[in-house]
């Protein structure tokens, strides 16, 4: 079945507003979604890495889900992350999100107990077993201290085990060899980038589409980016990923802080500024940013037009 699976464009790993209490804030969360949709993405892929899957129970996990299916109302495939430490704890997500009804798993390698080899392939063929749904693999290195390599990912794309693979690695020069391989298999798995200011590169390569999380910022233009590159006009393309390269700065232009709270605490604090969200509330132990922080990331959002 997973082979079957094929996703292209632009498919955004959604970002959760949360109240002041620090539940998720479902007013705010349906104009997200709403204005994301309206603008032609491709796809929602939620509990990644900008989706707090790492901060959420199991309850909250089916939260984020369950409302936000009720607001795609099945208007566009729905990926869902099943993250976690060991095969066993992401086949329970994983048989949770079959029955929330969403479209595609997405999972990454086992992590705290760091895999040797041979490992990473079972326990995806695993998750593939135990699952009716198409499995995506997550290359997210930077946070679960394992490379996936593009030999055992064409491999296990080739055989019928997973239907793509989000590269949020950083490996370009991998990234380039998987298609390659990709395409001598027949093109079995969607290769997506997870990167959100080399998308350009990425669609010269031969990606399927891009899961940036700055499409919760600025979704017309990665959209605009996808119908320009599928017209062949890479003019346009580089143009529109020299602009969110200058947006992504909103990631870059704060002081004091790090990690998730720069990274998606900007995503959040920019979408505050720009009216679509309600707070920018972070998960605990992260703190939302403020300040001069607040202030930094409002002038890069003037400079690009946002404001």
């Amino acid at each position: 079945m997973s082979s079957d699976f094929k996703i292209s464009g632009v498919v955004p790993p959604v970002v959760v507003p949360m109240a002041e209490d620090g539940s998720i804030d479902r007013e705010a969360y349906e104009k997200h979604l709403n204005r994301m949709i309206d603008a032609g993405i491709d796809g929602l892929f939620f509990l990644g890495s900008s989706g707090e899957v790492a901060f959420s129970t199991d309850e909250r996990r089916s939260e984020i889900i369950e409302i936000g299916m009720e607001i795609n109302q099945g208007r566009l495939p729905v990926l869902a992350g099943c993250i976690d430490m060991q095969t066993n704890r992401v086949i329970e997500h994983a048989r949770a999100m079959e029955q929330l009804g969403v479209d595609a798993i997405v999972a990454t390698a086992p992590f705290y107990a760091i895999p040797g080899p041979g490992v990473i392939a079972n326990h995806f063929r695993a998750i593939h077993e135990a699952v009716d749904l198409p499995l995506f693999a997550y290359d997210i290195p930077v946070c679960v201290n394992t490379k996936l390599g593009w030999q055992e990912l064409a491999m296990l794309g080739a055989e019928g085990t997973l239907a793509g693979v989000k590269d949020s690695s950083g490996d370009d020069v991998s990234f380039r060899f998987l298609v390659r391989e990709n395409d001598r298999n027949g093109h079995p798995m969607s290769l997506l980038t997870g990167h959100e200011v080399v998308v350009d590169g990425a669609y010269l390569a031969g990606a399927d589409g891009s899961v940036p999380g700055l499409a919760n910022i600025d979704p017309v233009s990665y959209v605009k980016m996808w119908k320009a590159y599928q017209a062949g006009d890479w003019a346009q393309v580089k143009a529109i990923q020299d602009y969110l390269a200058d947006l992504m700065l909103i990631t870059q232009v704060t002081v004091g802080v790090g990690g998730y709270g720069a990274g998606v605490g900007a995503f959040k604090t920019a979408l505050k500024e720009m009216g679509i969200f309600n707070t920018n509330r972070m998960p605990s132990p992260v703190d939302a940013l403020e300040g001069e922080n607040v202030e930094a990331i409002h002038s890069v959002l003037v400079d690009a037009g946002l404001i």
